[in-house]
């Protein structure tokens, strides 16, 4: 059965903060007058809120028990408009995902509350390049839950063995795309995640727009 659906991850695949989180996090912090958060707390916490509306849940899990008048809605904000700020595509992402829609349908399938995620597609001007952008925060679960990638499917009317995802994460990205039973390619670069032995290709991240098409389509 050949290829008919390309899905994508966004963060740390198609679009890079030009500043490291922990900085971002760090600016955020002081902006709302918050304590120090570790970036591993914020990860931690994260993983627990991949369906939520904003940030805010995330940063008062964090914060409860400690005696401060952070507001985390506030918080939430400052973090929220940080990182937006910071996204840039990786080189030639708007071409590459054009060039793709010529012969697939593509989507976008990313982790995160609704107006943290939401607000990067709108400040990336990237919603009119897919055929359905879905955020786990307006969906039942998150990656690597197989759920949010069925809806991935469901939106692009495609099967399992029609698509390929690419991710850069093997904990969300490559593990759920793999037991959906959709094809993967994992994303690498410096600093990132191990190589996953499971993925069926890896592109480091540099060359995805010069490779990624010539890989889809011997899969």
């Amino acid at each position: 059965m050949s290829i008919r659906a390309v899905g994508f991850d966004l963060d740390y695949t198609l679009a890079v903060p030009d500043r490291d989180r922990e900085t971002l996090l760090a600016e955020a912090i002081e902006q709302a007058d918050a304590p120090p958060i570790s970036r591993s707390e914020y990860i931690e916490a994260h993983r627990d809120h991949l369906t939520t509306d904003t940030r805010a849940p995330i940063f008062a899990d964090i914060l409860d028990g400690d005696t401060t008048d952070t507001d985390p809605t506030q918080l939430a904000t400052a973090y929220r408009e940080a990182v937006t700020g910071a996204l840039v595509p990786i080189p030639d992402a708007e071409a590459l995902l054009s060039d793709l829609r010529a012969d697939y349908r593509v989507g976008l399938l990313t982790n995160g509350p609704v107006r943290a995620q939401r607000s990067k597609i709108e400040h990336l001007d990237w919603e009119p390049l897919f055929d359905a952008t879905l955020v786990t925060g307006e969906l039942d679960a998150g990656k690597p839950d197989t759920a949010a990638f069925e809806a991935l499917l469901s939106a692009l009317d495609v099967s399992p063995a029609e698509t390929v995802f690419v991710g850069d994460t093997p904990g969300e990205d490559i593990v759920g795309a793999n037991e959906t039973g959709i094809h993967t390619v994992q994303v690498l670069y410096d600093g990132g995640p191990q190589r996953d032995a499971d993925a069926d290709a890896t592109i480091e991240r540099d060359r995805l727009a010069a490779e990624l098409p010539a890989v889809i389509a011997e899969l």
